[in-house]
């Protein structure tokens, strides 16, 4: 049968996850043809809420399969590409088979099921040194289950608003003072990755070097650190060996004798 590309336009993420749910019900009930679905939109539940996401192109195939299409810009050498790189593009293209497995569980039912959402996913390269492009099948299996155990331990959102204090609200319309005694009352968790990915990061690094958490260092050199939390038992404990108290880290005693060291 003949090809369709369906027009996904839609104002909002939304809407666009909507849309795209539509497109994918009508290719679901027309088999014998294939679909192609240019940057649809799915939603995935993570931790209570929908995040949505973006893959290159889904494709539905004639037999009702589904399957994700990754386009990257590394390329692919003599039929091999860069193992890391597509390590990368298979753990991120095995949350957007989470995520269409979703939007099949949502059609309505059927004959013979939800349609079956492959977890062989095309991945796109340039081949060799050119503009052609080439394409591999790549299994996301393992990354797929490793992503579902990841979201499956994530808490929920409802469950971390229940454990907040009844006056805490994070509404930005709130006035200043009121927003900032909000956001102070949550402990901060920071370490210099958050930089990069969160608007509060500033505000966490600062209470972190308030408090001398040697999260602020890093987590590598956090880890290193073992049982030392605080820049001033680290500074104590390179005074004195002894100084790491009793219960401290089983690690600690190397931990010391490296900072004497250094």
């Amino acid at each position: 049968g003949g090809g369709e590309v369906p027009d996904l336009a839609a104002p909002g993420p939304a809407e666009r996850a909507a849309r795209t749910g539509e497109a994918l019900r009508e290719a679901a009930g027309r088999p014998g043809g294939w679909t192609l679905l240019d940057h649809p939109m799915l939603a995935l539940e993570v931790a209570g809420s929908d995040a949505f996401l973006e893959p290159d192109a889904v494709v539905v195939h004639p037999d009702g399969g589904w399957s994700v299409v990754e386009i990257k810009s590394f390329p692919m050498l003599d039929g091999s590409a860069d193992a890391a790189k597509v390590g990368a593009a298979a753990r991120q293209a095995a949350v957007y088979v989470l995520a269409l497995e979703e939007a099949a569980a949502r059609l309505p039912e059927r004959p013979g099921g939800p349609p079956d959402v492959r977890h062989q996913v095309l991945l796109v390269c340039p081949k060799d040194f050119s503009n052609l492009p080439t394409g591999a099948a790549v299994d996301v299996r393992k990354q797929r289950a490793v992503t579902r155990r990841q979201l499956s331990r994530l808490t929920r959102v409802e469950e971390l608003a229940a454990a907040l204090p009844d006056d805490v609200c994070f509404d930005p319309g709130r006035p200043a003072d009121a927003l900032l005694r909000s956001v102070e009352s949550v402990p901060a968790a920071y370490a210099p990755e958050c930089l990069s990915a969160c608007e509060l990061a500033f505000h966490c690094r600062e209470r972190a070097r308030a408090a001398g958490d040697v999260s602020a260092l890093g987590r590598s050199v956090r880890g290193e650190l073992g049982g030392l939390t605080s820049v001033e038992e680290v500074l104590t404990a390179a005074a004195s060996p002894e100084s790491a108290g009793e219960g401290a880290d089983p690690g600690a005693d190397a931990t010391v004798a490296a900072l004497r060291r250094a």
